[in-house]
């Protein structure tokens, strides 16, 4: 788990260098963003997901860019040394910290995997 924390909040950086809307001042900022963000998407995103469900099968499932983005604008508004210019840099910096997010835990699981394969040979 901190393991992932640690890669969102280094992805969430880099995501700030590649994108001049979206600024992170340091990486403790960068780690309570990726605590805060979890968090939101844990809570708060499945039921904007069922509040907006009707939106969401009329538009093929693309309104779930816009809660995405709406989230991460969102966590940006209150976090201290993380800001996002807009909300079509919020849209894009999720959609990266989703891509980011996927390539670390799929990574992380594969090395745990890697462990426990090699745990019960040895």
């Amino acid at each position: 788990m901190i393991l992932r924390l640690l890669f969102n909040a280094l992805g969430l950086l880099l995501i700030a260098e590649l994108i001049d809307g979206i600024t992170v001042d340091n990486f403790y900022a960068a780690i309570i963003a990726s605590i805060i963000l979890g968090i939101l998407n844990i809570v708060i995103k499945p039921i904007l997901l069922i509040l907006t469900l009707p939106i969401t099968i009329v538009t093929l499932g693309l309104f779930s860019f816009v809660i995405n983005g709406a989230l991460f604008l969102f966590a940006a508004s209150f976090i201290e040394g993380f800001s996002v210019n807009n909300f079509w840099y919020a849209i894009l910096g999720s959609l990266l910290m989703s891509v980011v997010s996927t390539i670390g835990n799929r990574w992380i699981n594969q090395e745990s995997t890697k462990q426990k394969i090699e745990y019960r040979e040895g």
